[in-house]
């Protein structure tokens, strides 16, 4: 690994980089494979290997430029952790390269870097340390650390009594203080409470201004909200590498066991009356999903059967509609508003238990509202092959910032916990939000009276 100044504007670069550990079915196949195998070449003949190769990172490839922020997703055991660590070089790739300009600051597994037996003081000067700082840079910002971790009245005490959540309020303190020009994020932050957890996101927020981040979570809503672009590894590989909305909507199909359907290929699907979509992935022109100038040039609220999504293809959704309390078809929405919204499916195969939902996503993709037919009273719904179902929502439209929103709609087989989705369409719809008085936020008070008084001066 090489932290040397690059002569690019890549803050990161990962080229073909693989990870490979040795898997040994006994004890003593340790010992052989260290000794066996050069006797064996002494003798002239081929060594015999006594482990099994497990590569936990293959030919992988990214690269980060200064100032971005990209998120890396993917299920536990992807690969995702192995390959931070070769890029803080806390791990040696088996092949490939990998070069880091400036100082790095990590946050990675819960504890990685200190000492249980050591103070949380001793830590701070130990992780410290760690990322370059010099112990004269500790102490110009040792109150500060402390502060922003909150945890003056433990401070002197064995890092081995601290909760889970203590370990990663220090340990992002002492990395939020160590002036880094990348910062790798691993999962950690899921430990801490709400509150630590808002002030590590407005604290990333801020660095991002002037520094590069490396962000790993299996919050989606996160990556999409915090991150430029994303990167999907599955079995130690690169997935797809592309916008943070895209992305995240892809990894999201495929967590349900089924590849992500382009429009192109949802068309062909029908057409061909297959039961399940085709696997494409998009039409050569990149990933699945509208591209935000895709978006701005649709008709207000027009449902687009060919969405990109996923399903199984035993349901497929025909028809959305948003009316209002007299049946009218709206375009556009004002917070406050009572609106139905109509969604209509046909079932090509039988349903067990049909159930119908939406999410109201902004812009960046962060999920604002959901809602399903399950009721609380396990009353299932069976569809016979051929029928057709329709679903009616009625709600209070929420004060939203003026701006256009879109609609994922889906229709699943089974439970809210245990499921199938049969027909997932990614933005389906799009739903303009006018005449708001939401100037920052997402969510306005559903007040529709505000009284301001001015009262007599005391004294």
């Amino acid at each position: 690994m090489s932290s040397e100044t690059a002569h690019t504007d890549d803050a990161i670069v990962v080229a073909g980089v693989s990870k490979c550990y040795p898997l040994y079915a006994r004890p003593e196949d340790r010992l052989k494979q260290a000794l066996l195998p050069r006797l064996a070449r002494l003798a002239g003949r081929t060594p015999r290997a006594y482990f099994k190769e497990c590569w936990a990172v293959r030919d992988a490839s990214l690269s980060v430029a200064r100032g971005e922020t990209v998120g890396i997703v993917g299920r536990n055991g992807s690969g995702k952790s192995t390959l931070l660590q070769m890029i803080c070089g806390t791990l040696a790739p088996t092949a490939g390269e990998i070069r880091v300009s400036g100082r790095v600051a990590a946050l990675l597994e819960l504890g990685s870097g200190f000492n249980p037996e050591f103070s949380g003081r001793e830590n701070v000067y130990l992780n410290g340390a760690i990322l370059g700082m010099s112990r004269e840079e500790v102490d110009a910002k040792f109150e500060r650390i402390v502060a922003f971790a909150e945890l003056p009245d433990v401070i002197d005490q064995p890092v081995k009594t601290y909760s889970s959540g203590m370990y990663v309020r220090l340990a992002f303190a002492v990395i939020a203080h160590a002036d880094a020009d990348v910062l790798v994020v691993d999962e950690a932050l899921s430990v801490g409470d709400v509150f630590f957890a808002q002030k590590c996101m407005r604290f990333l927020r801020e660095f991002k201004r002037t520094g590069t981040v490396l962000f790993v979570s299996h919050d989606a809503g996160a990556v999409t909200q915090l991150c430029d672009r994303a990167v999907w590894l599955e079995g130690g590989s690169v997935v797809l590498d592309g916008p943070s909305k895209q992305v995240c909507e892809a990894y999201h199909a495929s967590t349900y066991g089924v590849a992500p359907v382009g429009r192109a290929d949802r068309t062909a699907s029908r057409a061909s009356s297959a039961p399940a979509p085709s696997s494409g992935v998009s039409d050569g022109e990149g990933p699945v999903g509208y591209a935000a100038a895709e978006i701005s040039r649709m008709r207000v609220f027009a449902f687009d059967p060919d969405a990109a999504g996923f399903g199984d293809g035993r349901a497929d959704i025909v028809t959305v509609r948003l009316e209002s309390e007299d049946g009218l078809a709206l375009v556009n929405v004002a917070g406050g508003d009572r609106v139905h919204l109509v969604v209509e499916a046909v079932a090509h195969a039988d349903i067990a238990s049909a159930v119908i939902g939406f999410i109201l996503k902004d812009r960046l993709g962060q999920m604002l509202m959901t809602c399903n037919t399950w009721r609380d009273d396990d009353v299932r719904v069976p569809v016979a092959a051929g029928a057709r179902l329709r679903a009616e929502f009625v709600f209070d439209m929420p004060h939203l910032r003026r701006g256009r929103y879109t609609l994922d709609i889906a229709v699943a087989d089974g439970t809210p916990l245990q499921h199938v989705q049969m027909s997932w369409r990614y933005d389906a719809c799009v739903i303009e939000c006018v005449e708001t008085t939401v100037l920052a936020g997402i969510f306005g008070l559903p007040s529709r009276t505000t009284f301001l008084h001015t009262l007599p001066a005391h004294g």
